[in-house]
C-alpha cells in the first residue's frame, strides 16, 4: 500500500514544514482545526486497523515531534507492509540516535521500491565511509526520479572526481527544482568556461546564468550574488542591483559590498556607505577597504585607518596596502614602508611595487630591484615598466627593452612608447609604428607626435594646388599631430601651426603657435613672431622673438639683431648678434657674426 506516498520530501532534508508567518491568524486557526480533525479521523481509522491511517497518523505525530506516539503507529503499519511507514520509522530511529536500526528499516523500504528510503540508506552508508554501498543506493534513488537522491549522488561522484557523472546527476536534480544543485551546476559551468577562456579565449558559459537564476529565484543567496555579477558585467545594472539587494538582505556580505559599489557608481555615496558598513560588520574586507577609502577622501584619516585595520583583520591584504598609501600621503614614510612590507610579504603585488618605489626614492636601488621583480613576476604591469626604467638608467638597454616589451604587451601606454622609440633607433620602422599606435591609442601625446612624424616622413609631397581645386583632405599624420597638439604637446602644436600656415590659414596657425609659445615652446614663440611680422605686427613679434631668444633660440636672437640694426639701436643689435653667434646653428652663427662685425664697425666709425 502506497496511497500517501513516501515521506522523504518531508523528512529527508531535516527541515519540517512550518506555518507561513504571512498568513492571517484566522487562516492559521482554521488550518490547526482542520489538522486536528484529520488527526481524529486517522486515529479512529487506525484503531479500526486501517494500515494507511496508521502510516499517515505516525507521520503526523513524527512531524509534531511526538516520537513515542508516532513509533507505535509506524511499527504497526510497517509490520503490515507499508513502505512509507518503514521509511518514516527509519527517520524516527535515526533522529533518536539508532542509526543502524534505522538503516535496517530503510533497507526494507528501499527494497520495496521506496526512492526516499534508498536516498536515506545511501546517505547512511556515505556517513559510514562505505562509498560503494552509498553509490548503489543513491543510484537506486536517483534513477527513480528522487531529487535528493540525484543531488546526493552527484555530490558523491564529484567527491570521487567523476566530473561527467556528477554533472549529469546535478543537472537532473536542478531540473527537478533543487536549488543547491542548480547553484553548483552553474558554478561547474562557470569554472569550466573560465578555464576554457584562459586556454582559447572562449566566451563565458551560456547555461550558467540560467541555473543561477533558477537557484536565486528559490532563495539561494550566493546564486543571487553571482547572477548580479553577471548582469552587472553585461551592463544591466538595474536588474543586477535587484539581485544584489535580494542576496544582501539574506545576509550575503559580498552582495552588500557589491551593491555598495553599484550605488557609489550611480552617485549615491550615502546609501553605498550603509551597505558597505553592513558588509564590513559581517567581516567583508573589501567593504571595510571601501569605507576606509570613502573616509580618506573626506579627510577623515583616523576613521579611514580604523577601517583599513578592520580589512586587515578580515584577512584582506589590501588593508595593509591602503594603510601604506595613507601614511605615504601624510609623509609618514617609515610607517608607509612598514605597511607596504606587510602587504608585500603576503604577496600583494602593488604593495611590492609601491615598496620598491619608496626604497628607490630613498636611494636604495639595490633593495628596490627585488621588490620590483617580485611585483612584475606576479603580474604588475607598473612594476615591469619600472624595472625597464631602472635598467635604462644603468644603460642596460637590452634588459630595459625586455621589461618594456612585457609591460607593453599588457597594455602599458608609456612602455609601448619606449618600445616604439627603441625600434625607431634600431631602424625597424614597421614595428616602431605598431607600438607607437598602441601607445597613441592609449592616450600618449608623445606617441601620437612620434607616430605622426613617422607617417609624415613616409607621405609623398603634396601636388601643386591649382585655382578652383577643392581643398585636400587631411592626412593621417595630420590627425595624429592634431591629437597630440590637443593634449598639450608643444612640438605637435608647432607642427600643426606650420601645416595650417602652409594651407594659408593664418588664424589657426597663430592660435597653435601662441598656445605652444605660452606653454614654453621657443619654436612656437619664434614662429608666432614670424607670422606677426608678416602680418605687420612687428612690435608684438619682437616680444615673442625676445622670449624665444631668452630660451636659447638662435634664429630669434638673429631676428632681434636685425630689427635693432634697422632701428639704429646698434649696441643692442650687437648684443643680440653675439647671442645668436653663441646659440647657433652654424649658418645662423655665420650670419650673426657678419652682422655683429658690421655693427661693430658702424659703432667705431
Amino acid at each position: 500500500m502506497d496511497v500517501m506516498g513516501d515521506m522523504a520530501n518531508l523528512f529527508g532534508t531535516g527541515r519540517f514544514a512550518q506555518p507561513s508567518g504571512q498568513e492571517d491568524t484566522a487562516d492559521e486557526a482554521q488550518e490547526a482545526a482542520d489538522e486536528a480533525a484529520e488527526e481524529v479521523r486517522r486515529r479512529l481509522a487506525a484503531d479500526a486497523g486501517d494500515v494507511e491511517a496508521m502510516s499517515v497518523l505516525g507521520a503526523m505525530l513524527l512531524r509534531r515531534g511526538d516520537f513515542d506516539g508516532a513509533e507505535s503507529h509506524l511499527r504497526a503499519a510497517t509490520a503490515a507492509g507499508d513502505r512509507a511507514a518503514a521509511n518514516n520509522l527509519g527517520v524516527l530511529l535515526h533522529q533518536r540516535g539508532y542509526a543502524d536500526e534505522a538503516a535496517g528499516w530503510w533497507r526494507i523500504a528501499a527494497v520495496a521500491g521506496s526512492a526516499a528510503a534508498a536516498h536515506a540508506l545511501g546517505r547512511h552508508f556515505r556517513e559510514r565511509g562505505d562509498e560503494p554501498a552509498a553509490e548503489y543506493w543513491l543510484c537506486q534513488s536517483a534513477e527513480q526520479g528522487h531529487v535528493l537522491g540525484a543531488y546526493a549522488l552527484a555530490d558523491l561522484l564529484e567527491h570521487r572526481g567523476d566530473d561527467a557523472g556528477a554533472e549529469r546527476w546535478m543537472r537532473a536534480a536542478a531540473e527537478r527544482g533543487h536549488r543547491e544543485a542548480a547553484y553548483r551546476l552553474a558554478r561547474t559551468l562557470d569554472r569550466r568556461a573560465g578555464r576554457k577562456a584562459e586556454d582559447d579565449g572562449a566566451a563565458p558559459a551560456e547555461g550558467a546564468e540560467q541555473w543561477y537564476r533558477q537557484a536565486a529565484a528559490r532563495g539561494h543567496r550566493r546564486a543571487a550574488l553571482h547572477l548580479g555579477a553577471i548582469l552587472e558585467k553585461r551592463g544591466e545594472l538595474k536588474e543586477a542591483g535587484r539581485w544584489y539587494l535580494t542576496s544582501a538582505k539574506d545576509g550575503e556580505a559580498r552582495a552588500a559590498c557589491a551593491l555598495g559599489f553599484l550605488l557609489r557608481d550611480a552617485g549615491d555615496t550615502e546609501s553605498a556607505a550603509v551597505w558597505w558598513l553592513r558588509a564590513a560588520q559581517d567581516g567583508d574586507g573589501n567593504a571595510a577597504n571601501a569605507l576606509g577609502a570613502l573616509h580618506a577622501e573626506r579627510g577623515e584619516t583616523q576613521t579611514a585607518e580604523r577601517w583599513y585595520r578592520a580589512a586587515m583583520d578580515a584577512g584582506d591584504d589590501n588593508g595593509a596596502y591602503n594603510l601604506g598609501l595613507l601614511c605615504a600621503e601624510q609623509g609618514r614614510t617609515a610607517q608607509a614602508e612598514q605597511w607596504y612590507r606587510r602587504a608585500a610579504y603576503a604577496g600583494h603585488r602593488e604593495a611590492s611595487n609601491a615598496l620598491a618605489i619608496l626604497l628607490l626614492q630613498s636611494g636604495d636601488e639595490t633593495g628596490a630591484e627585488p621588490w620590483f621583480s617580485k611585483a612584475a613576476e606576479a603580474g604588475s604591469v607598473d612594476a615591469a615598466f619600472n624595472l625597464g626604467i631602472l635598467h635604462a638608467g644603468r644603460h642596460e638597454d637590452r634588459a630595459a627593452l625586455r621589461w618594456y616589451e612585457r609591460a607593453a604587451a599588457a597594455g602599458h601606454t608609456e612602455a609601448a612608447l619606449q618600445v616604439g622609440m627603441a625600434r625607431l633607433r634600431d631602424g625597424d620602422e614597421r614595428e616602431a609604428e605598431r607600438f607607437l599606435r598602441c601607445a597613441a591609442g592609449g592616450g600618449s601625446a608623445e606617441a601620437a607626435y612620434r607616430l605622426a612624424t613617422v607617417l609624415d616622413a613616409r607621405r609623398p609631397p603634396p601636388p601643386a594646388h591649382e585655382l578652383g581645386e577643392p581643398a585636400r583632405e587631411r592626412s593621417e599624420c595630420e590627425e595624429w599631430y592634431e591629437r597630440a597638439a590637443s593634449q598639450g604637446h608643444r612640438r605637435a602644436q608647432v607642427r600643426v601651426g606650420m601645416l595650417a600656415a602652409a594651407r594659408g590659414d593664418v588664424v589657426e596657425a597663430a592660435q597653435w603657435y601662441r598656445e605652444a609659445a605660452e606653454a614654453g615652446s621657443r619654436n612656437g614663440a619664434f614662429n608666432l613672431g614670424l607670422l606677426l611680422a608678416r602680418e605687420g605686427s612687428e612690435p608684438e613679434a619682437v616680444v615673442w622673438w625676445r622670449r624665444a631668444a631668452d630660451a636659447g633660440h638662435g634664429r630669434a636672437a638673429l631676428r632681434l639683431a636685425l630689427v635693432c640694426a634697422r632701428r639704429g639701436e646698434l649696441a643692442e643689435g650687437q648684443r643680440w648678434a653675439d647671442r645668436a653667434v653663441s646659440l647657433g646653428p652654424r649658418e645662423v652663427a655665420e650670419r650673426a657674426a657678419r652682422l655683429r662685425d658690421a655693427l661693430r664697425q658702424e659703432l667705431s666709425a
